[in-house]
């Protein structure tokens, strides 16, 4: 038992610690609005997904193979809601104007004293319920649960889920600080606004892969 937990924290650190839509959302999050106020959207994620664990494991994987029609289902909704999540990243702007790009110029600032962008960063609800459509989060949930779960026990499953929240959040959370460290390097609008763009195009780089195989 004791070995299996080790190799399952080893896949969660592995698979939680990649680039994904997660994290790099989690980093644009950082670099605009600052480390509070990413903490209800980096909760819903990990949160999230530890209940979208334990429900895959209690046998809502099995729907999939049923019905195959509900897995394109999502797998369209996922690359719809995925596409406006780029788009509305990619339209976040800095309340600085283009003329002053001082950090003091922003009302609004992270505790570094780097001014934060407009718009407002996805919510606990918000987070937590994108999980449902992110595909990277559901390959996760589906390995984890078919190589890692020993028996179909409650108590199993929730162990499962518990070794892979607690390697999970720190992961997570070290892309929204670097995030907040990226923003030090952005004085602009125009910087911060050309930084969104390319984490929009990244947004959607990184889930084709797990879209189309």
């Amino acid at each position: 038992m004791p070995q299996e937990l080790l190799s399952l924290a080893g896949f969660a650190f592995a698979a939680s610690i990649t680039p994904g839509p997660n994290n790099l959302m989690l980093m644009a999050s950082g670099t605009n609005f600052g480390f509070r106020r990413t903490l209800p959207h980096l909760s819903g994620v990990a949160l999230g997904f530890a209940l979208m664990l334990i429900l895959v494991g209690v046998g809502l994987g099995e729907l999939f193979e049923r019905y195959p029609v509900v897995a394109e289902t999502l797998r369209l909704v996922c690359l719809a809601y995925l596409l406006y999540l780029a788009w509305r990243l990619a339209r976040t702007g800095s309340r600085t104007s283009e003329t002053d790009a001082t950090p003091a110029a922003d009302s609004a600032s992270d505790p570094s004293g780097a001014s934060v962008a407009s718009g407002r960063p996805l919510s606990f609800l918000q987070a937590a319920a994108f999980q449902w459509v992110n595909p990277k989060a559901w390959a996760m949930g589906l390995t984890a649960m078919s190589v890692y779960l020993s028996d179909n026990a409650l108590g199993s499953v929730l162990l499962v889920a518990l070794v892979f929240a607690l390697v999970n959040l720190p992961c997570i959370s070290s892309w929204a600080l670097l995030g907040v460290n990226i923003r030090r390097w952005l004085h602009g609008p125009r910087r911060l606004r050309t930084f969104n763009v390319t984490m929009a195009v990244l947004l959607v780089a990184s889930v084709l892969p797990v879209m189309f195989s």
